[in-house]
């Protein structure tokens, strides 16, 4: 009784935390720049940093990870991130998370 009492405490040293402020770089997919897209992503299976990339000229992007395959529909945001990985951001999800940066960054 008491481990299900206590497995649902938050363990003491639980706090809050804020994300750290970081740059990265995005470019949201459509149909038309999807071949730039894919170009962008495609040296991170060379770098090590995505295993694959495939383009479905009705679906979207694929960028497959050792973590899986991680899809991009059109109208959502490809992003690389600061080890150089790639993933794709729904935008209600991107547009709450992130703005421009200035430039210079």
């Amino acid at each position: 009784m008491n481990e299900e009492i206590n497995s649902a405490l938050p363990p003491k040293w639980t706090g809050k935390f804020r994300k750290r402020p970081v740059v990265i770089e995005a470019v949201q997919l459509t149909a038309e720049n999807a071949a730039e897209v894919w170009g962008w992503v495609a040296p991170a299976v060379k770098a090590g940093q995505a295993v694959d990339v495939s383009i479905d000229v009705d679906k979207g992007l694929t960028i497959s990870t050792l973590e899986g395959d991680m899809h991009a529909s059109f109208g959502d945001w490809v992003i690389r991130g600061v080890k150089g990985e790639f993933y794709p951001c729904k935008p209600d999800i991107f547009a709450e998370t992130y703005e421009p940066a200035e430039a210079g960054l």
